[in-house]
């Protein structure tokens, strides 16, 4: 019968967009979120391998923000900024991420922490704007690897501070 069939539009998906990394740490969700919490934590573990944080300016709270230089390997600075747009803990922290304040090209990203028995599993699902942003950041930046190794290196700390007894 013309003119009875409906249509069904799907949502929009942001699959194209997207990089999604997990990984599992063992230690308990409110320590691994704590790590996110003061930059005495994060400026130990935040960034990929032989990179270093220089922070400008730190507030951990919804609208607060994170100025700061990635240095790299090879001596090249990274000028980052970070808004926190959502901090439920210790199951969520939602944040947008650019180079400056009002960059057009600043993504999303969504840090889950759920427990997985004594241990942590992270999600880490960053949206960007376009999908020629997202493989910009994945061919020139090596953005699935630098995330991973960044989780990685939060693992490293938070397992380290676990060991030592400092949670504190």
């Amino acid at each position: 019968m013309a003119g009875t069939r409906q249509e069904n539009w799907a949502e929009p998906t942001t699959a194209d967009r997207e990089i999604v990394i997990t990984r599992v740490i063992s230690a308990p969700p409110e320590l691994v979120f704590k790590a996110f919490t003061e930059v005495r934590h994060l400026s130990r573990w935040w960034g990929p391998e032989g990179f270093t944080t220089t922070t400008r300016s730190f507030e951990f709270r919804v609208g607060g923000e994170w100025d700061f230089v990635l240095h790299g390997p090879d001596g090249t600075d990274y000028q980052e900024w970070i808004s926190w747009t959502e901090i439920a803990p210790p199951e969520r922290i939602a944040l947008l991420h650019g180079e400056f304040r009002g960059d057009p090209n600043a993504f999303e990203s969504v840090f889950a922490f759920a427990p997985d028995g004594a241990s942590t599993r992270i999600e880490m699902r960053t949206v960007f704007p376009t999908k020629e942003s997202r493989d910009e950041a994945v061919e020139k930046y090596h953005a699935i690897q630098g995330g991973q190794q960044t989780l990685d290196h939060l693992a490293a700390y938070v397992t380290e501070t676990v060991r030592e007894g400092a949670e504190g």
